[in-house]
């Protein structure tokens, strides 16, 4: 119950904030908005406010802001109502720089709800750092130093003979014996005993590894750090979401996307591990959302940013029709990319690898 409440709420914060972005400027702008829904497909429950329908929908998946004038609208009969030219609160009507601040607020949002979270998990759990003692923190799965029955809050005493009363002391004397055997003093509950294991080659840096981490220890920052520490974290996550898309995109790594699956999966264990870890990992994926949202791809806010730039440039929008045909193979497409990942995880989440 409780992982499943954890993901609802992740996906709720995402969607909503988003979708709120565009809400909120829209109207600061002074346009209509007829509908504010999280979820796609048939409604389940809604209210109507003042002049704005609310709704909850069937496929958690998403959310959407309907403005008033941005796409023709249909009554009961299927008769097509287009916005009037004159109407002061149509979205059409509206500057286009007016429009392009409406589309960009939305993953603008996201990326304030990732430094906002950030803030949250420096100022009330604080800044993790690695604690430069000897003292061992977590264990890699399947690497020499689990095999041979260390424990976190073991610590190492020394390493072939050479006391190692510090981490740097200790990782020093570690890294310097790729693939060689190795006798480690280990200390248990005041108890010690002498190890011997084989360090793993490191093939990226040259050197030996047991599979050992540190010690974390967090120190709470004030609100005025943890507001620099959080902005910078968010614009350290986004520098390295870029970079690894553009690795993908030039081969340079191996491209792997997750779909549905795969984020539930990782929702479920960061909430498992502290709320630290799980607020962290919910500002991650609002980074994603948000830059995901401004790339050019057609039935995002990235493309229609792109059409109103076009139109800002040549003085008269583009054809409606045109962009709406667009809109619509950009939005199968999506659907698409999203079936055949979602199918990726599934076959990973059976066979063991996921």
């Amino acid at each position: 119950m409780l992982s499943a409440l954890s993901v609802v709420f992740a996906f709720g914060l995402l969607v909503i904030i988003h979708e709120l972005g565009h809400f909120i400027v829209a109207r600061l702008n002074g346009i209509k908005v007829l509908e504010f829904a999280f979820g796609f497909g048939p409604k389940i429950i809604g209210f109507k406010g003042k002049e704005t329908n609310y709704s909850l929908r069937l496929i958690p998946l998403g959310g959407f802001v309907k403005l008033y004038g941005m796409d023709a609208e249909f009554d009961e009969n299927g008769n097509q109502n287009i916005a009037p030219s004159n109407d002061p609160r149509s979205f059409n009507n509206k500057k286009v720089w007016q429009r392009m601040s409406v589309i960009a607020a939305g993953p603008i949002m996201n990326l304030v709800l990732a430094i906002f979270l950030f803030i949250i998990v420096f100022a009330y759990f604080g800044i993790a750092t690695a604690n430069n003692t000897n003292v061992v923190g977590t264990l890699i799965e399947g690497m020499p130093a689990q095999a041979a029955g260390i424990q976190p809050g073991d610590k190492v005493v020394s390493v072939n003979g050479v006391d190692t009363t510090t981490w740097n002391d200790l990782t020093q004397a570690i890294h310097t014996m790729p693939e060689k055997d190795i006798t480690l003093v280990i200390e248990h509950e005041g108890q010690q005993r002498a190890l011997t294991l084989k360090t793993e080659l490191d093939a990226a840096s040259g050197r030996g590894l047991v599979g050992i981490s540190p010690e974390v220890i967090y120190e709470k920052a004030s609100l005025s750090e943890a507001a620099q520490y959080g902005f910078k974290q968010t614009v350290s996550f986004t520098r390295l979401i870029l970079v690894t898309l553009a690795q993908m995109v030039t081969g340079e790594t191996k491209a792997e996307l997750g779909g549905p699956v795969a984020i539930v999966q990782a929702i479920d264990q960061s909430a498992e591990s502290g709320w630290e870890n799980y607020l962290g990992f919910i500002g991650i994926l609002s980074i994603q959302l948000g830059l995901l949202n401004l790339f050019p791809i057609p039935a995002l806010d990235g493309s229609h940013l792109v059409f109103l730039l076009i139109e800002g440039l040549r003085g008269k929008p583009m054809n409606p029709e045109r962009q709406s045909f667009i809109h619509f193979l950009g939005f199968i497409f999506l659907m698409g990319l999203m079936l055949a990942v979602t199918y990726q995880d599934i076959v990973k989440l059976f066979s063991g690898k996921g």
